[in-house]
């Protein structure tokens, strides 16, 4: 069965342990950590506390390539990423997910994959680079991304897909699944509306069904293909007030979530 998780980054501004805290109260099969500046997101005997303390294990790293996390580990991004796989070893995760090289990181977007393929060699961990989007800048697009935002342009072995990218990318994501093919190992559970010709630059994460991507038709296509790759809520709840409504938001997604992968009953009328 498909494990459906929870992105840790689901309750920002709050803490990672919120994140677990709420990841198991929904009923969630485990959590993503993003890895930033907060210590216990970079540390494995925290990580594994918060493991043993909510009962969830962690089934994927996100990478801090953020340009919030920029000094996290330094500067340099091979020595986040060989980091952030090593965290995953150790903590038992399976995946990291990371993306493309900024523009302007030349020297790492010209060894991209090979320190990818060598990083995933050296710790058993799948590295799945993410879909992107175009930047905006008065306007116009920029080039943000080395050779782009879009991983179809890169040879590499493992993807993720995030629906709120792919609709400010002004990209199908049933089209993107299908053109991933196996290469398709990680999703982030979400939805868009907004393409970045629309003047709106900014990444939605909207609860899936609240967008304009086909969402549901993504999970039965995984879920037709026996597919074994995770599915992680990556959604924005900031607009939450209260804890319930959090929780509502995050049970919600889940919920969606089962019932698209055939792992609930649809509710009859």
């Amino acid at each position: 069965m498909i494990q459906v998780g929870m992105s840790a980054s689901c309750v920002y501004p709050l803490a990672c342990e919120d994140g677990f805290r709420f990841a198991q109260k929904a009923g969630y099969d485990g959590v993503e950590v993003m890895v930033t500046r907060e210590p216990v997101t970079q540390s494995v005997d925290g990580i594994k506390k918060l493991m043993d303390t909510y009962e969830m294990p962690v089934l994927s790293i996100h990478a801090p390539v953020l340009l919030l996390t920029h000094f996290v580990w330094g500067r340099d991004p091979q020595i986040k990423l060989e980091k952030s796989a090593e965290l995953a070893a150790n903590v038992g995760a399976s995946t990291v997910v990371v993306h493309p090289p900024f523009r302007w990181q030349s020297t790492y977007a010209e060894k991209f994959l090979d320190i990818v393929r060598q990083t995933s060699e050296n710790t058993g961990i799948t590295i799945a680079v993410e879909n992107m989007f175009p930047w905006k800048v008065r306007n116009s697009q920029m080039q943000a991304y080395a050779p782009g935002p879009d991983p179809r342009e890169l040879d590499c072995d493992a993807i993720t897909l995030d629906f709120s990218h792919a609709a400010l990318s002004g990209h199908d994501s049933l089209e993107l699944a299908l053109e991933y093919g196996e290469r398709l190992r990680h999703v982030h559970l979400t939805d868009g509306s907004a393409a970045a010709d629309d003047n709106r630059i900014f990444d939605e994460h909207l609860l899936p069904g609240y967008g304009k991507q086909p969402v549901a038709e993504v999970l039965q296509h995984l879920a037709a293909q026996d597919w074994d790759g995770h599915v992680v809520a990556e959604v924005n709840t900031r607009k939450a007030k209260t804890e319930d409504e959090r929780l509502a938001l995050l049970v919600e997604t889940l919920e969606f979530a089962r019932l698209h992968l055939g792992q609930t009953a649809p509710v009859s009328n």
